[in-house]
């Protein structure tokens, strides 16, 4: 893509080599935060009360309310607290 002329790159050279930059972005950041969101919501969907779970903050415990944004769990011996869906990250059925 180097002009024969002071070796500089021509429009349509810079045009694909900013295309190529921002595919690569698009598969290296973009790209797996859709699928993980994808994969959260696809969890969010599938929580039930009794379900095990693990929050962001390490601690396992068990669904026992919920409602539209916020889960009750129940931690160790009688210890509830509540959280918003964003802090589940993993759910163990």
């Amino acid at each position: 893509m180097l002009l024969a002329t002071g070796g500089t790159m021509s429009m349509v050279g810079w045009g694909l080599y900013i295309a190529v930059i921002f595919g690569f972005m698009y598969f290296i950041a973009i790209r797996p935060q859709k699928k993980e969101k994808k994969r959260q919501q696809e969890m969010f969907a599938s929580i039930a009360v009794g379900d095990s779970i693990l929050t962001s903050s390490g601690f396992y415990g068990v669904i026992i309310d919920m409602t539209d944004d916020t889960v009750i769990v129940e931690f160790g011996n009688n210890k509830k607290l509540q959280n918003s869906y964003a802090e589940v990250t993993n759910c163990t059925g």
